[in-house]
């Protein structure tokens, strides 16, 4: 607790048994709380990416051993994890909050830290209905089997064709090389030449033209819990990590956010959501006062790659890549400006660019890629893993929140 001047201003600590005794005595009043927006960061992660290209090289992998090529055999999946582990897309999101933290830490001293930290029930959300008894403990499947509870979802009947007294095959509805899963709402019963002829695609573009039946698919499907599954498994790992930063880390519901927010009047916003974490007795008077104008949107964009090799379409070693990350000053993921002097692209440009031995660096822009010579270059910030620009508080972010 602090002492406030008549001014409002904070003068010095006081224990809470002194300030009892002068709320007693009438020489102190209880002050509110208000809250100030002073910076506003959204971070985006990269997850998404991260996990395509692990999925990408286990393709690779896959299809090596498959071809009988020289490749070791695959490992057994009951490894075992060292305490604390994350697939690499979960500690990416992990260590860029970390990362950005510090750097806030950098800049003003920080006395506590707050964090909306939520948890979901996979196991009813997969149901879509709430989930009670032995019921949530022996799930859906409790007394059958996958196959047996299709046939009797879809009167064993192909759910595209219609077609019953054949041979029907599990089929993914949203297929596993496009990110599906195995759930249970993710497959229907499909007759063999319906199941060849969706294959890998996608449930919308083979039904295009039966928009009803298209319809009653995907409305068994559920909503995807890769959010869910994201925030489980992480929240607690992230508090960890904040703690080393702040000792004093508190952790809020997420319905408490949600009150704040609608109490306040505020819009649905990533930045003012985090506005509105913890307490907040907006009953007795507490407020949010001022909002931040701009919002910093620090999109996480990665140092590059490690692999030494670049792979063809089958995943074997295409061409070397070079050691040497730096040519003539300049690094792949440095944000330049570019002036051109003739040519098509004649004009200033400002991108980011790919590095390459021979001086004829490649310029990414909104409008185009091409290839500009490095004096025609200029540096306006080093690549640090991070591409950072502004948007007025209130418009709609670019960000793909999945948790």
């Amino acid at each position: 607790m602090f002492v406030l001047s008549k001014d409002g201003r904070p003068l010095m600590p006081c224990h809470p048994a002194r300030a009892r005794e002068l709320l007693g005595k009438g020489r102190a009043v209880v002050a509110l709380t208000v809250r100030r927006g002073l910076v506003s960061v959204e971070l985006q992660h990269r997850g998404d990416q991260i996990r395509k290209c692990m999925q990408q090289r286990a393709g690779y992998r896959r299809r090596r051993r498959s071809a009988n090529c020289r490749y070791r055999a695959p490992r057994s999946h009951n490894r075992p994890c060292a305490a604390g582990w994350l697939p690499p897309s979960l500690r990416h999101r992990v260590d860029t909050i970390y990362s950005q933290a510090t750097r806030l830490c950098r800049y003003a001293p920080v006395a506590e830290i707050h964090v909306e930290s939520v948890a979901f029930d996979s196991h009813a959300m997969s149901t879509g209905r709430p989930l009670t008894g032995a019921e949530y403990t022996q799930g859906t499947l409790a007394g059958t089997n996958v196959r047996a509870y299709l046939h009797a979802k879809w009167n064993s009947a192909c759910a595209y064709c219609g077609a019953a007294g054949v041979r029907l095959n599990i089929e993914h509805v949203r297929p596993r090389s496009r990110g599906g899963s195995s759930r249970i709402s993710n497959l229907v019963l499909a007759c063999v030449p319906c199941n060849e002829a969706k294959g890998s695609t996608p449930v919308e573009v083979f039904l295009a033209d039966r928009p009803d039946l298209l319809a009653k698919i995907l409305q068994h499907m559920m909503a995807p819990l890769h959010g869910a599954a994201v925030m489980n498994a992480t929240r607690w790992q992230l508090k960890d990590a904040l703690s080393t930063l702040s000792s004093l880390v508190h952790t809020w519901p997420g319905v408490r956010t949600k009150e704040n927010r609608t109490a306040m009047g505020l819009e649905k916003t990533h930045t003012l959501d985090a506005l509105s974490v913890g307490s907040l007795d907006y009953e007795n008077g507490d407020a949010i006062v001022r909002l931040s104008r701009q919002v910093l949107v620090v999109k996480a964009t990665g140092r590059g790659s490690y692999a030494r090799t670049t792979p063809d379409r089958f995943g074997f070693p295409r061409l070397q890549r070079a050691r040497t990350k730096q040519h003539f000053g300049y690094v792949t993921g440095d944000l330049v400006r570019a002036t051109v002097p003739i040519g098509r692209w004649a004009g200033t440009w400002t991108g980011r660019i790919s590095v390459r031995a021979n001086g004829q660096h490649s310029l990414t822009t909104p409008e185009g890629r091409f290839n500009v010579r490095h004096r025609n270059l200029r540096l306006l910030q080093r690549g640090n893993g991070y591409g950072y620009s502004f948007r007025p508080e209130g418009a709609p972010s670019t960000s793909r929140k999945t948790g």
